[in-house]
Formats: structure tokens, C-alpha cells, sequence
């Protein structure tokens, strides 16, 4: 049995209504929840929220609430494992035991049902214990530079200034989009960066942080050129 969480909590300060606010048309949930249904990857789509405006509107794109997320459970400090440690243990006190979780972002509007099933198989083929979305840097972290308090700039690791971009390994970043978890290996090590972790590797054009308006404008300025392109 293969489960989708989508954590959802309210409260957003930076851009208020967040994870239900219009984008391209419709809630940014939406996305998720619907690319979670095309991919008939799972047997339940459960939205984690503490927002009845957020259950409302998962319920109308065809996702679960079952619960209400605990207010202790949903303040700005809270990270991402322990909610799905809190769905996990509510799943299992009511008969639930999946074999893999996905955790998919509300904030995802770029999620793709091919890179979740990408996800699955490698994790399965590899018997990984964690398999998430990445993507390149756009430039060299190893060429990062540092301000000094004096107000100098310093690079990181000096020892690659006459070094080539193209000679530098390439880095990757978190693309913030979904994990696939070994239910048994989480709730054991209640870790999504293990030691086995696996990556799905992303095309930059459809990763995108959205953390503040501008981010936002962003994000739906390079939606609607990856539809223009096919990648949607």
C-alpha cells in the first residue's frame, strides 16, 4: 500500500492563505493533490492541516482530511518529519500500515506524475530507504563567495579560484517537491536524508522555492513557460 501526505498547515505569514491561494487558475494544492491522483500511485491521498479553509478545499480536489493536525504540530518552527510521524501514527492506530509514503509539498505546483513514478521504482529497485526530488545549481557552489565583516569578499574554498566551471563536480539542491520513505525504515530512524538516499534529478525549469510574493510571481511566470515548452 502506498500513501501520499501533503502537509498543509495554516497560518502562512509571508504570503497569507498560502497553500489554498489562486495559482494559474486554481488553489496551489490542487496541483499536488491532482497529480498525485493522476499518477495511480496511491490508495490514499491525505492531506495533513490544522486549517479548516485548507480541509475544505483538499476534499473538493479529491483528497482525505481524516484528522486535524495538532496545534503543537503546526506553528512556523515545525519541520516536516515529525507531521508525517504524527500521520503515520494516526494511519496505524486505525488499521493503516503502508509500505511506502510519498511526502508531496502543497507548494508544489510543478510536481509531474513521471518523476513520482520514477521515485517509486527507484526506491523499490534499489530497496533504497528514501528517494527525493533534486536539481543543479545554476552555478558553481564551489566558485560561493563570502562577505567578511569587514565588507571583503572571500571565496569558500579559495583552493578552486583557477579552477574551470567545467571542471568543478556538479552540486544539487533539495527541489522541495516530494519524498518517497520505507514506512518501516522512517518510523525506525524518523530520517528523510538517510544514508541510502536516492535522487530523482529535475530539469531547473520546473524548480522553484515559494517562499515570498516575489517567488510567487516567479513561479507563475515559469509555469506558464514550461507549458509553453511541454514540460507540463
Amino acid at each position: 500500500m502506498n500513501i501520499a501526505i501533503i502537509p498543509a498547515r495554516g497560518g502562512s505569514k509571508r504570503i497569507p492563505d498560502k497553500n489554498i491561494k489562486p495559482f494559474s487558475g486554481k488553489p496551489i494544492i490542487a496541483y499536488s493533490i491532482e497529480t498525485a491522483k493522476i499518477s495511480g500511485l496511491f490508495d490514499k491521498i491525505i492531506v495533513s492541516t490544522d486549517s479548516k479553509e485548507i480541509a475544505n478545499t483538499a476534499r473538493e480536489y479529491g483528497a482525505q482530511v481524516p484528522f486535524m493536525r495538532p496545534e503543537k504540530l503546526s506553528d512556523d518552527f515545525i519541520p516536516t518529519v515529525p507531521v508525517l510521524l504524527h500521520a503515520l501514527k494516526w494511519l496505524a492506530e486505525n488499521g493503516v500500515s503502508p509500505d511506502y509514503v510519498c511526502c508531496i509539498y502543497a507548494t508544489a505546483p510543478f510536481v509531474q506524475p513521471d518523476y513520482l513514478k520514477k521515485g517509486l521504482e527507484l526506491m523499490i529497485r534499489k530497496r533504497a530507504s528514501s528517494v527525493f526530488s533534486v536539481t543543479t545549481f545554476p552555478f558553481s557552489i564551489f566558485r560561493a563567495l563570502n562577505i567578511s565583516e569587514a565588507g571583503c569578499l572571500k571565496m569558500f574554498w579559495p583552493e578552486h579560484e583557477l579552477v574551470r566551471s567545467n571542471d568543478l563536480p556538479e552540486a544539487y539542491h533539495d527541489a522541495g517537491q516530494f519524498y518517497w520513505l520505507e514506512s518501516k525504515k522512517f518510523l525506525k530512524t524518523k530520517k528523510i536524508y538517510t544514508g541510502d538516499a536516492l535522487p530523482v534529478i529535475l530539469p531547473r525549469g520546473l524548480v522553484q522555492d515559494i517562499d515570498t510574493p516575489e517567488d510567487w510571481e516567479t513561479a507563475e511566470a515559469m509555469y506558464e513557460v514550461a507549458k509553453k515548452r511541454g514540460l507540463l
